[in-house]
């Protein structure tokens, strides 16, 4: 480094901080981020020209609101993007949030639509004989609806007579509502399309582990972040998740083969199915008559997530770039146009076939480089240091790390294969965040000792560093209020450095939750529409994983649940703290409850009292009744409102 830059770093931050102050970013991060300008290629100016063609209009007022009045997504809040790059952040990253912050209705082709920008997703819509097939309707109701209402204003107020979901997440299914209505879909008027095991799935990512999910997601995302230079700046492929109501409608039509075709209202559609993928559940489709490709997912604007911070399955990036190999074959010689369900399309057949070729490449580069370093011996950190991709890929905007990044993708691909274990006995039962503090501070020689460390290392830009041992202090003592600053002030340098949006919005929740308590999150997917889309057995699982084994020791019980408008029956034991469910079993119980689903819904999951059931006559009992008390008696409550803490013991 620049020894004027050290000195200059120096003189800055070796005196004692000022907490709880934001900073700007230091001599080391601009001269960090004017070095990696200097590599990209800038003369590249096709994915700019590809995010503005075919613009139509957007909304006279920008913010779009829920029913109470509040502020789902405002879509003129990312306007400081207009600016030039700011020395607060990546240069790369300012340029793609510039081009990601476009929003309006714009025409992709004749009978083929978009609204970007409305949310962290896109919303595509194509034009049938006589209506529109809706593909990905967002996460909220209100920005489903707001884009349908700029879609009608100049392509004309006609009926939607299909949904299609691309994938299993929440922001590609939960706006369905503000599109449809349940109602049209029972009555047969709208069909539901999805890939098969879309319900499992979307239960499993947004239910079973959704309060850690949900929490994690926060600072993938930088909910709590102001957005501006110097906080929040887009989310990867998308600018932010809107914060509307999550809605779900179940499937009509279930997708299951590669090659099954549909027609819908005079619309011919042949789908691919790509499980294990983006998501666990996921297809692509092609539509012969217009010439048009929609990968979903599975090829956006920047490299994506093999497993994202947030958390998810692992996917597999080998059978991601296969499915892509397979698009191309397929389809590859007869598209015009290719869309997706982030980002922006690619028009002409070469333009096409290049960028899926050379995103195929990526991944399968990805892959096959990480497990050609595994097998080497080079542990899951190792490989993330020296993985790269060549000059040929890299060069592209969309291969760039916005959201996925070549180093955690590594480390994905390293886990699916060989788990979180890297043979090392030294880390087969490693200590606690906790007791590895309190040691590793004892051995620096003591908190002042180690501050010392941090600051030294701060100074010279070598921000990796301080913020590990400036954690370090943290975990010892949560109270050493000076660790804790300049832990936030590495993390701020780092966000400000970070290519990655995701990294970047997770570095600067670090620093706040570092400067202070985490504070709750708007992120949730536990809506009631989720909650009533899923199967009884589904709900029941989702009861097993809140039994609380203290609450429940000693206890062996049966009980038997009846859904009369379901015609279900269902026998649940508890025993050694294990859950059990049985469907249409006859085996004895010491009480049978009856009552209709909703109402079960509601002691699971809202503040309904099973008593207060017996006295309206909803819930039938027969048998003990303190059979059911010791049953519903042995679960931890919903997730609490208050955050979990990560950055801080």
């Amino acid at each position: 480094m620049n020894r004027a830059l050290v000195l200059a770093a120096c003189t800055l931050f070796l005196t004692a901080p000022a907490f709880a102050e934001p900073q700007a970013a230091t001599p080391a991060t601009i001269a960090a981020n004017a070095a990696l300008s200097r590599t990209l290629p800038w003369d590249d100016k096709s994915e700019a020209e590809l995010a503005s063609r075919g613009f139509v209009a957007t909304l006279d007022d920008p913010v779009i609101r829920a029913a109470d009045g509040h502020v789902v997504i405002d879509l003129s809040t990312y306007d400081f993007a207009d600016a030039a790059t700011p020395d607060t952040a990546n240069p790369s990253l300012w340029r793609h949030l510039g081009l990601l912050h476009k929003h309006g209705l714009f025409r992709v082709a004749p009978k083929i639509w978009q609204v970007r920008g409305f949310d962290i997703a896109v919303m595509s819509i194509i034009e049938t004989d006589s209506g529109f097939v809706v593909v990905d309707p967002l996460t909220s109701t209100e920005t489903a609806a707001a884009a349908m209402a700029l879609l009608r204003k100049h392509a004309g107020d006609k009926p939607v007579r299909a949904v299609i979901y691309t994938h299993s997440h929440a922001d590609h299914f939960g706006g369905v509502k503000g599109v449809v209505s349940e109602a049209d879909v029972k009555a047969g008027k709208v069909a539901i399309v999805a890939p098969e095991g879309f319900l499992a799935q979307a239960v499993s990512e947004n239910l079973t582990a959704g309060p850690a999910m949900s929490r994690r997601a926060a600072l993938q995302f930088g909910t709590t972040l102001p957005r501006g230079p110097a906080g929040q700046a887009g989310a990867g492929i998308g600018t932010a998740l809107s914060l509307g109501t999550l809605t779900l409608i179940a499937p009509t039509q279930t997708i299951d083969h590669t090659g099954q075709t549909l027609t819908i209202d005079g619309l011919r559609i042949i789908f691919q199915v790509t499980p294990e993928t983006e998501a666990p559940a996921e297809m692509n489709f092609f539509l012969p008559d217009l010439a048009a490709l929609c990968l979903a997912e599975n090829a956006n604007v920047t490299m994506h997530n093999i497993l994202p911070p947030r958390g998810a399955l692992v996917r597999d990036a080998r059978a991601w770039a296969g499915y892509l190999t397979q698009s191309k074959r397929l389809y590859g010689d007869k598209t015009d146009v290719l869309f997706t369900s982030h980002g922006w399309p690619r028009w002409g057949r070469t333009e096409i076939n290049d960028y899926i070729g050379l995103h195929r490449d990526a991944y399968k580069y990805l892959h096959d480089q990480t497990v050609r370093m595994m097998n080497k011996g080079m542990t899951a950190p190792e490989i993330a240091e020296n993985i790269a991709l060549p000059p040929v890929l890299a060069n592209k905007w969309y291969n760039r790390g916005y959201y996925g990044t070549m180093r955690h993708n590594s480390k994905a691909i390293y886990q699916r294969y060989l788990g979180w274990y890297d043979a090392n006995p030294a880390n087969l039962n490693g200590l606690p965040p906790e007791d590895a503090g309190k040691r590793y501070v004892s051995a620096m020689g003591g908190a002042k000792a180690a501050l010392k460390i941090v600051r030294t290392s701060f100074a010279a830009g070598d921000y990796r560093w301080a913020a590990e041992v400036a954690s370090r202090i943290v975990f010892s003592d949560r109270t050493n209020t000076e660790a804790r600053e300049w832990l936030a002030r590495s993390f701020e340098q780092m966000g400000f450095q970070a290519e990655s949006m995701l990294w970047r919005n997770m570095y600067l929740t670090g620093a706040k939750e570092a400067r202070a308590d985490p504070v709750p999150s708007t992120v949730s997917t536990a809506s009631p529409d989720m909650i009533a889309a899923v199967t009884t057995p589904q709900l029941i699982e989702l009861l097993a994983i809140r039994v609380d084994p203290a609450k429940a020791e000693g206890k062996d019980v049966a009980v038997a649940f009846a859904f009369p408008e379901r015609g279900e029956r269902i026998r649940v034991t508890l025993r050694n703290g294990v859950l059990v469910q049985e469907s249409d079993v006859d085996d004895s119980v010491q009480a049978s409850v009856t009552m209709p689903r909703f109402a079960f819904v509601g002691m699971l999951f809202g503040k309904v009292v099973a008593t207060d059931l017996v006295k309206s006559g909803t819930l039938k009992l027969a048998g003990d009744v303190t059979a059911l008390q010791a049953l519903m008696a042995s679960f931890d409550g919903p997730a609490p409102a208050a955050p979990f803490a990560i950055v801080t013991p």
